[in-house]
């Protein structure tokens, strides 16, 4: 349903400027912002995805990707539509790069009910804001967060980054871990393929480590677009510097989608980069790439804590508290 938005100013004339993300759009009556989600109605910003869900599925948490928060979990993922990227390899283009309009079937779901289904599975640990942007139904997904502290439910945001500071500072008051993507570390990058700007990410991965929440960094690696090793070993170098040497790093797979028909990234590049990113950071793993070893081991002792075959886990190393069987080392931090 049409909801009037956070996040925003009129700047007369029924002109309004949306400050939810760094885009800052101006939008005059009628228009709606990059995003295709939220328009300008009279002088009135309007978000036009509040409570519209493009899916909502039980998933391993392994699989938005977390490693390292409640592994072994399942948790209620729910997306909706629009993003405030142009990624030209989306893999969920269908809905990230559309308005709600053409959308012929929606499925309209409150936040409470939001709630009752994630209620409804005893195994389930939350909700996780997905498939799409979240930051562009940013009201929807509040609304759902804060019913389900109160529930006992953790939350989780996949995301992108690029959100301005307010906003932000709403959504740490309870998200409980987030999954963020970097996509390279040059502006031209950013510019070219996202249609977006690497410095605000950076600012917003400092606040969300300044916060304590959990946050674990994605790595789409893309043959010839941000596959320059001493680009790649100066972004495993800022986050060891910036975010700590044990955030978690994910280096997944590319595979031509969209708009974007480069090959896929070989398997041995993936590798090589791996080998990179641990000689900066203590945990990283590979994605999209069934197979591959994934395995967690004690920074330690080098005990195996978690075992990973695709998205079965198993939690053999560890205590109940999330300590190291060997040595005791405190690996799991429970929120």
């Amino acid at each position: 349903m049409n909801k009037e938005a956070l996040f925003y100013q009129s700047i007369g004339n029924q002109t309004v400027q949306c400050v939810l993300c760094p885009h800052q759009c101006v939008l005059q009556d009628g228009k709606a912002g990059i995003c295709r989600v939220r328009h300008n109605e009279k002088g009135v910003l309007i978000t036009d995805v509040y409570g519209f869900v493009s899916a909502i599925h039980f998933d391993p948490i392994e699989k938005k990707p977390l490693y390292h928060f409640y592994p072994g979990s399942i948790i209620l993922s729910i997306g909706s539509y629009g993003c405030n990227f142009r990624c030209q390899f989306c893999q969920n283009y269908t809905i990230s790069q559309s308005a709600v309009e053409p959308v012929l079937v929606k499925t309209n779901l409150t936040p409470q009910q939001i709630i009752e289904k994630a209620l409804s599975n005893p195994a389930n640990i939350g909700i996780a804001f997905t498939y799409n942007e979240p930051t562009v139904w940013i009201e929807y997904m509040l609304d759902i967060a804060r019913l389900a502290k109160g529930a006992g439910l953790k939350t989780v945001m996949v995301s992108n980054g690029f959100i301005n500071e307010e906003p932000l500072n709403a959504l740490l008051e309870c998200i409980d871990a987030f999954s963020i993507d970097i996509k390279a570390f040059t502006e031209d990058f950013y510019r070219k393929v996202t249609f977006s700007r690497l410095e605000p990410v950076k600012e917003t991965l400092k606040r969300i480590s300044r916060s304590g929440r959990h946050l674990e960094l994605v790595n789409l690696l893309v043959p010839g677009e941000n596959d320059l090793e001493h680009d790649f070993v100066a972004m495993v170098k800022w986050v060891a510097a910036e975010l700590g040497k044990d955030t978690v790093f994910h280096i997944s797979r590319y595979f031509p989608t969209y708009k974007m028909t480069a090959e896929a990234t070989q398997t041995a590049v993936i590798k090589r980069f791996q080998l990179l990113a641990k000689e900066e950071l203590s945990y990283v793993y590979t994605g999209n790439m069934p197979g591959e070893s994934n395995d967690t081991f004690c920074e330690k002792c080098k005990n195996l804590l978690i075992t990973r075959n695709y998205y079965e886990t198993a939690l053999s190393g560890l205590t109940s508290e999330g300590r190291c069987r060997l040595c005791g080392n405190l690996f799991l931090k429970k929120t």
